[in-house]
């Protein structure tokens, strides 16, 4: 298929449309980046499909419960009749007096599309806080259609190389559900020393909205600067 794709150029050269007072330097600077776009938006579709065409997954031999606002829940009831579940492990312990704000930033961008997620798979962020306590945070940060459940057991974040003794970290996992009930982790991203020198670290792919923004302007997201729950 890809012997058959229009050359970047091409599609650059016909996707630019110059702006008032554009100079010569930039059109031709812009097409090519352009360029760039387009083959960066084909190598992520590439690893796409090279992730959907990952073998047989692990079978998930735990029966994980979970607290739900509604009581204790299964990890199979987490699908809410899907074939596919996304979870994602919040650094939100009951240590903290707030949550991380980097896993707020992107917990919120899920809570945004959350009740569209909901209509293909099963989406869950869980946390080592009581529920009471997380739904307590997400009603102040105006959050709904995002199920949220704690660990108590905390099996399930250390299983998924969540929770440790020195403290949490994010992970976002995806599992997938057979015709015969058979539970199996598909995937999950590997987010600890993924980053490259000089990088804090990141995910790959970056799936943050905040950061995907932030990499289109002048300045980029910077080295300095970091997203808090709350501001002044």
């Amino acid at each position: 298929m890809a012997d058959d794709l229009i050359p970047a150029s091409e599609l650059a050269a016909k996707a630019h449309r110059p702006y008032p007072g554009e100079s010569a330097a930039y059109t031709k600077a812009r097409t090519s980046l352009i360029a760039e776009e387009i083959e960066l938006r084909r190598h992520l579709e590439r690893v796409a499909a090279q992730r959907r065409a990952l073998p047989e997954a692990p079978v998930v031999t735990k029966d994980y419960v979970f607290e739900g606002k509604d009581g204790p829940v299964h990890l199979a009831d987490l699908f809410e009749g899907h074939d596919t579940l996304v979870t994602y492990c919040y650094m939100f312990g009951p240590e903290r007096e707030r949550p991380c704000p980097m896993c707020t930033q992107f917990v919120g961008a899920l809570a945004a599309n959350a009740l569209d997620l909901r209509q293909k798979i099963g989406l869950a962020v869980i946390a080592r806080s009581p529920v009471s306590r997380l739904y307590d945070f997400a009603e102040e940060r105006g959050w709904r259609g995002l199920p949220l459940f704690s660990d108590p057991t905390e099996a399930f974040g250390r299983d998924h190389h969540a929770w440790h003794d020195d403290g949490d970290w994010p992970s976002y996992d995806v599992f997938t559900r057979d015709t015969d009930g058979t539970i199996r982790h598909f995937w999950g991203s590997e987010l600890g020393g993924t980053q490259d020198p000089g990088q804090d670290p990141r995910g790959a792919p970056e799936m943050s909205p905040l950061w995907n923004v932030l990499d289109t302007i002048p300045a980029g997201r910077g080295v300095d600067w970091y997203p808090k729950v709350d501001y002044d």
